[in-house]
């Protein structure tokens, strides 16, 4: 009984710790969505090798995306043209540095690692796409794609739809995209990361843990081998890597753990596998890899003596603001997470009430058009 209280407690710390920072920031993606066109990226991305790269890392910084939204967004830009690494490029930076993930980065981790994760991640997602556009330089491949691109944007094709023109600006859609579209596709990895979080916390042997920790060099591997699989997003991670903060685990594990984590999901990387091949795909991972691994260690030679948790751990210490901004997010996750299951339901309910119904109409025998045979 006693651990389940723990848990609870410990789930509500490291909700009450990120909740209004994700509102706002949110928020802000919203305002962000009106004020940016669908096509401002596609437009501007370019064909040169390093400016498409640039273009792309920096395009993507101010976008209001998560990881999970950021996936077709960068297969529409790879059909529209856009180089391999530019793609790639775009595919990292996005969801780390999103308004929604900096903002839940400084609730957990103070302002000293926020932009740390922030400058090393551009850096980490530029130098992923030049390589990748220095290895792929065969100029008639990419020009037979970019002629079969240009061919199949039709006048019925969804290429007209991203180049229509700005709406104007609504409060309504605002609110919508913020906490409806963007807060949807969260919901479940971001439920997800703060039980893990929760429950590393309670019922992880601190002894044990901290053998593991200290040595640093095991501890950036295992991080590694745990996180580049793992679907969660840049925001929902967060509390999984504070939780592994409070075992011991250094800044640059914490490091390694949220920028190999929601860059390299496995998800990711079969899109990036179908969508540019197999030597992107080997080029993605292992420059993350190596790069994650060099400023983790980075982190913890410089700032080891820091500490970075920027959290309140004390209940009775937590503001009302941050209260009220976790009960948000609880209904609107817990809301989130049982629609689907309804719906699933009513289409089962409805499912089992139609051949009950066909059965009546079929068993219906028309008289006045029927004929009859006497019978000898």
């Amino acid at each position: 009984m006693e651990l389940m209280v723990s848990f609870a407690n410990n789930f509500l710390i490291l909700l009450n710790a990120m909740s209004i920072y994700i509102l706002v920031g949110l928020l802000i993606a919203g305002i962000l969505k009106q004020l940016i066109p669908n096509d401002f990226v596609s437009k501007h991305l370019g064909r040169g090798n390093i400016s498409s790269v640039l273009k792309a890392t920096l395009f993507g910084i101010p976008l209001p995306v998560c990881s999970c939204s950021v996936i077709p967004l960068a297969q529409g830009l790879r059909k529209e043209g856009a180089s391999k690494g530019a793609v790639q490029s775009f595919l990292i930076s996005t969801p780390i540095t999103g308004v929604d993930s900096i903002l839940a980065t400084f609730s957990f981790f103070g302002l000293i690692f926020t932009v740390f994760r922030v400058v090393s991640s551009i850096i980490i997602a530029i130098t992923v796409g030049l390589i990748q556009n220095y290895i792929d330089r065969d100029l008639k491949e990419e020009k037979q794609k970019e002629i079969k691109v240009e061919s199949c944007c039709t006048s019925t094709s969804s290429c007209d739809i991203e180049t229509s023109k700005k709406e104007k600006f609504s409060i309504k859609k605002v609110f919508y995209y913020a906490y409806v579209t963007l807060f949807k596709d969260m919901a479940k990895t971001l439920f997800i990361g703060l039980l893990l979080g929760a429950a590393f916390t309670t019922f992880a042997p601190k002894e044990y843990t901290q053998l593991l920790f200290e040595n640093q060099i095991l501890t950036y591997i295992i991080i590694m081998l745990f996180a580049m699989p793992l679907y969660v997003c840049a925001t929902a991670s967060l509390p999984i890597a504070a939780a592994l903060m409070l075992q011991g685990m250094s800044g640059g594990a914490a490091f390694i753990f949220l920028t190999a984590g929601p860059a390299t999901s496995a998800i990711t990387m079969s899109v990036v596998y179908k969508s540019l091949g197999k030597t992107a795909l080997i080029v993605y991972v292992t420059t993350i890899a190596l790069m994650s691994f060099i400023f983790g260690w980075g982190f913890d030679t410089y700032f080891a003596e820091l500490n970075i948790l920027n959290f309140i751990d004390d209940q009775e210490k937590v503001s009302i603001v941050s209260e009220v901004s976790s009960l948000i997010m609880l209904v609107l996750m817990s809301y989130y997470l049982i629609k689907p299951r309804l719906y699933r339901k009513d289409n089962v309910k409805n499912k089992e009430v139609k051949p009950k119904q066909n059965l009546k109409i079929d068993n219906k025998i028309d008289f006045k058009n029927a004929t009859f045979k006497k019978i000898d």
